[in-house]
């Protein structure tokens, strides 16, 4: 039988490909996000005890509310806002369920979704499933910021969504309170909603973060969405949190309980445990990542690579132009086969990558013993 395809032009994501390649070659894998040192024995230990203590049932749809309260105590230290966890904070598995569940309550056939590229490649096809159009910003490089003119251009009587993305995978830029506030403007008198994708939100360089919760208009129409999987390296875990108005959140709970009702409890129970025993570990998250971010850096000084900035998240970009002339997917497989090394190439975050642009990501959340014999070998080039 013929199968009619709802997604007709995804395949196998970037990432499996490339952390495919490097093992099957033996490379060090710098591609795909997620990091391959140990977290905290102290929340390994709490999942442990939560595991052989039998608190192993279907939590509450919305999540445990120990770990809801425990969200909105986090949410008051970071960004001075208080938030209703019963009626305004969901959990879910993973940033990824938050961000489909809130496309899925929110997109109509016909609507319009902003996206500005380079994007995340869970959003088109989320958009898309719900019947809805993506529109593309694109972000020029190296500073990667906003043409807001351009965004009130496109916006259109048929958007009903924008999303936006800081700090931003896969630049590493963050927006300041003025691209908020310039979100805000365009949108305020139109029927738009915002998704602000925040998983790196502890994990940035600047004196202080910016964040839709600290926007006090615009997050009363924003879905926010969070991971503790980022936040405390356990990515495997899948347990990621939303934030949104109670109307907003009512609509996104619609879609929560069909896709997977709840999330692993012992998880929720020991990340609750740990947020109120350990409550400064978030906030020394970001020098921690600074930390990789500067061995990395210095460790690739000298080389032929031109290295952008990079404000937030755990990714580098690099421009190599002055190495190579092959575009940026055949000069990925060409740095895991001939240099041992697995990047990914910024290209796929765009539907239309710019023309000559020579730019691969690489993720710095290893051990720093591994990010500088990755950059010893890249740095031979």
């Amino acid at each position: 039988m013929n199968i009619a395809s709802k997604l007709p032009n995804v395949g196998t994501t970037i990432f499996t490909k490339m952390s495919a390649l490097a093992a099957e070659k033996g490379a060090i894998n710098l591609s795909q996000g997620f990091p391959d040192f140990p977290a905290d024995t102290r929340l390994l230990e709490r999942a442990s005890q939560a595991l052989l203590q039998g608190n192993n049932q279907y939590s509450p749809m919305t999540g445990l509310p120990i770990l809801r309260d425990a969200i909105g105590d986090l949410i008051a230290r970071h960004y001075d806002r208080k938030v209703d966890p019963v009626n305004e904070i969901t959990v879910t598995s993973g940033a990824s369920e938050a961000i489909f569940d809130a496309i899925s309550s929110l997109v109509h056939p016909g609507d319009e979704v902003l996206l500005f590229d380079p994007a995340y490649d869970l959003y088109e096809p989320a958009v898309q499933l719900a019947g809805g159009v993506c529109k593309r910003v694109v972000l020029k490089a190296p500073a990667f910021r906003p043409d807001w003119t351009e965004v009130d251009t496109l916006v259109s009587d048929k958007t009903r969504l924008v999303l936006i993305n800081t700090p931003h995978n896969p630049t590493g830029t963050c927006w300041q309170n003025e691209d908020l506030e310039q979100l805000w403007q365009i949108i305020s008198t139109r029927d738009i909603h915002v998704l602000s994708d925040e998983v790196y939100e502890f994990i940035h360089f600047q004196t202080k973060s910016v964040s839709v919760h600290q926007h006090e208009l615009l997050r009363e129409r924003s879905v926010i969405v969070s991971s503790f999987g980022k936040s405390f390296h356990l990515t495997g875990w899948k347990v990621g949190y939303v934030v949104a108005p109670s109307a907003l959140t009512r609509e996104l709970r619609k879609v929560h309980q069909f896709v997977t009702f709840c999330t692993a409890t012992p998880f929720q129970q020991a990340i609750a445990e740990h947020l109120n025993e350990v409550p400064e570990a978030s906030a020394e998250l970001a020098g921690f990542y600074q930390q990789k971010r500067d061995v990395l850096r210095q460790a690739l000084e000298g080389s032929r690579f031109t290295l952008l900035p990079c404000e937030g998240t755990y990714f580098q970009l690099l421009d190599y132009s002055a190495i190579s002339d092959l575009d940026d997917v055949a000069f990925c497989e060409h740095l895991i086969e001939q240099v041992g090394v697995a990047a990914i190439p910024v290209s796929v975050f765009y539907q239309n990558p710019p023309t000559g642009q020579k730019l691969i990501r690489l993720c710095f959340a290893k051990d720093e013993s591994t990010l500088i014999v990755a950059a010893q070998q890249l740095a031979q080039l």
